[in-house]
């Protein structure tokens, strides 16, 4: 018997790719005993990469993955058992960063752009971003499959990349060191489900109750999260997951996400947010057309329902 069925707490493995700014009220559940007090124990995967939380969820080596939801919609129109039970961010806290010298998105015409995946997130934005400058992929630029945010930032100072979308505090970071923001992603994207609550129908079914417990957990994690009154509490776990060396980043950071609202109240996925991603999917040309109106029946809405 584990420690945590001592407790009488509920396993339930939570994958994710970098498990970092966005998972910020993830840990305050975490260091506010708020998982426990609903009974559950929380087992961290963290995978490297969005793409592989999400395969870990539909090969079952996870419960549920907060990661960006494209890979769930994908899966969802083509008969597969992956759906949407929850926002967890609806904003993009990123900046198009550039090497020095180059100051504008027209100028990333020829050059390397850093991304987490092909499929998923950042290379969708940025292909939207690029599209408005009139650089089209492939053929204008190139994509550069440097990893996470942390792996993006390196290979720009190595030269291995021009030009990276970085979340706050990583932005200001490159700001304060010489490297351009050549475009708020933020602006050109206004809301969007940047990251979602997914997992598999068959396995949400079997486990209705945990998957409510859950998400009461991060209901009342996102409302912390949201309050300028409780920082004491947010900046410091925001520091550590994010520029540990620097609290006056970290305090940057926090701020610009939460005044966008990036941290739905009541984990809400809000239909405009849904539509964008659907939306930039299809324009991406990762989703037909065909399937737009089918795609939005990948949120399962009954889970959060039971949670509120």
């Amino acid at each position: 018997m584990n420690h945590s069925e001592n407790l009488g707490l509920a396993e339930l493995h939570l994958a994710g790719g970098a498990q970092g700014f966005n998972w910020l009220p993830v840990f305050i559940a975490e260091e506010q005993g708020l998982f426990e007090r609903h009974g559950i124990k929380i087992v961290y995967k963290r995978m490297g990469s969005v793409d592989k939380a999400t395969a870990a969820v539909v090969e079952g080596e996870a419960d549920l993955a907060i990661t960006p939801p494209e890979g769930a919609v994908a899966d969802f129109v083509e008969g597969g058992e992956l759906r949407v039970v929850a926002g967890n961010a609806v904003r993009l806290p990123m900046s198009l960063v550039a090497r020095p010298g180059i100051s504008s998105i027209a100028e990333l015409k020829g050059k390397r752009i850093g991304t987490s995946s092909l499929t998923e997130g950042t290379a969708i934005y940025t292909q939207i971003m690029l599209a408005e400058a009139g650089l089209r992929y492939p053929g204008d630029y190139e994509f550069v499959l440097a990893g996470i945010h942390t792996k993006r930032w390196e290979a720009l100072q190595s030269g291995e990349i021009d030009c990276a979308p970085q979340p706050a505090p990583w932005n200001f970071l490159a700001k304060d060191e010489g490297y351009e923001l050549i475009g708020e992603v933020n602006v050109a994207i206004p809301e969007i489900l940047f990251t979602a609550i997914i997992g598999k129908a068959s396995w949400l079914k079997a486990n209705a109750d945990l998957v409510a417990r859950f998400l009461k957990a991060l209901i009342e994690a996102h409302a912390l999260t949201n309050d300028p009154a409780k920082q004491d509490l947010t900046l410091p776990v925001f520091q550590r997951i994010t520029t540990p060396d620097s609290q006056s980043l970290a305090l940057r950071g926090l701020d610009y996400m939460r005044d966008m609202g990036m941290w739905p109240q009541g984990l809400a996925v809000p239909d405009t947010a849904l539509e964008t991603t659907i939306d930039l999917m299809i324009r991406a040309n990762l989703l037909d057309e065909a399937s737009r109106g089918m795609a939005h029946g990948v949120f399962d809405r009954r889970y959060l329902s039971a949670a509120a």
